[in-house]
């Protein structure tokens, strides 16, 4: 995947700032997720870059393969939209991870098994827009999350939808969960509102760089 341009309201300064914010959001998550399995899990480094909205439809593979999105909002000053994306087969993989469990031993995603996914975006979104608010001085309360099992293009049709108004990119942050020789790899993505970017512009001078 190539590099964008950012837009006016993700100038190279913001962008720098969230990249590190990602770092450490994702440690903290990978700690929490380590206390929830019982053993030792951590996430490769994140990557923080721009996408390009209208992109979105082009640059995730194919339209038709089967994908988990585990979507929720964030409300308060701090208002955003954050969905985590991995293709199907993987998100079955990061459930044997997270429950302990063998490798291939989750076939499907019934109840337990979409409970333990919300967790994982849960923590991964909490973890992230806590320390932003953190540094803010700002709230940010995210609502329960939810699990979307479609084709990767009806998944991305919903942000793209959803985004409408919300500025022409999106953040895209993409992480790896490693427990012993097991990693899974996942989509983050961050839609924040426009009021919300306006904060992340007054308050430069305090966030990460």
């Amino acid at each position: 995947m190539s590099k964008f341009q950012p837009d006016a309201h993700f100038d190279e300064q913001l962008l720098k700032a969230m990249r590190r914010i990602a770092d450490e959001g994702v440690a903290h998550a990978a700690r929490g997720f380590s206390d929830m399995v019982g053993e030792t899990l951590s996430m490769i480094r994140p990557h923080a870059l721009l996408v390009p909205v209208s992109q979105l439809p082009h640059i995730f593979g194919s339209p038709e393969d089967e994908a988990v999105g585990i979507y929720l909002r964030t409300e308060g000053t701090l208002a955003c939209q954050i969905m985590l994306v991995v293709p199907l087969n993987k998100a079955l993989e990061l459930v044997d991870m997270v429950m302990g469990l063998p490798a291939g031993t989750t076939r499907v995603l019934d109840r337990l098994e979409r409970s333990a996914l919300a967790e994982v975006g849960n923590l991964t979104a909490s973890f992230f827009i806590n320390r932003v608010a953190e540094l803010t001085g700002h709230e940010a309360r995210p609502t329960p999350p939810a699990v979307i099992v479609d084709m990767l293009g009806a998944i991305v049709d919903i942000v793209v939808a959803t985004t409408g108004g919300f500025g022409e990119h999106l953040l895209l942050i993409r992480a790896g969960f490693t427990c012993g020789q097991r990693t899974v790899n996942a989509d983050f993505w961050v839609v924040p509102d426009p009021a919300t970017l306006n904060i992340f512009h007054w308050n430069e001078s305090s966030l990460p760089l």
